[in-house]
């Protein structure tokens, strides 16, 4: 079958919102020239972190205390430069925690699957390392340069950790 591509978390909150990197917006360009260029049987799902207006009485947000991705606001919605990538996808999928259970059952017949995206310490490791428990055998791979972590030390500590699952990590050099 196909190979999937899983847009992880790609919102105005990561990238120039709430939480917002330089290293994001710097990766950005990256994200969208590897998406222009995709082969035509590589099938597209996005994440979406997902957050309610309780958010600061969850447990994520007593441990990080910054508002971000509430659904329905700007901060919430994928990032315009990709915005037309979504209307070919197989699914943008709403997250509210750091992983989504819905991966691997929509990955499942695919012979690879790529992740990129934000956080790769958070997000990106999570749904990865998670694919993989489910899927041992099954060709998972990151692209480190459409990714972008909380600090750069973080990235290349998750990039480090995912190798050590035996997640191809791709592009590390950019």
């Amino acid at each position: 079958m196909a190979k999937a591509l899983v847009i992880v978390d790609m919102q105005k909150d990561f990238v120039d919102g709430a939480l917002g990197t330089q290293e994001a917006q710097e990766m950005l360009p990256h994200l969208v020239e590897k998406l222009k260029n995709l082969p035509a049987d590589t099938d597209l799902f996005f994440t979406q972190d997902t957050h309610g207006e309780n958010y600061l009485e969850t447990q994520e947000g007593k441990k990080l205390p910054v508002v971000h991705c509430i659904k329905k606001t700007l901060g919430w919605q994928i990032v315009p430069e990709l915005q037309d990538f979504t209307k070919n996808a197989k699914a943008v999928i709403e997250k509210k925690s750091f992983g989504s259970t819905r991966l691997p059952t929509l990955l499942k017949p695919y012979t690879e699957v790529e992740f990129v995206g934000l956080c790769t310490d958070i997000c990106v490791i999570s749904n990865a390392l998670l694919l993989k428990a489910f899927y041992p055998e099954q060709p998972i791979a990151v692209d480190a340069s459409c990714c972008a972590g909380v600090t750069p030390e973080s990235h290349k500590n998750a990039l480090a950790a995912m190798k050590m699952c035996q997640i191809e990590i791709r592009n590390e050099e950019l």
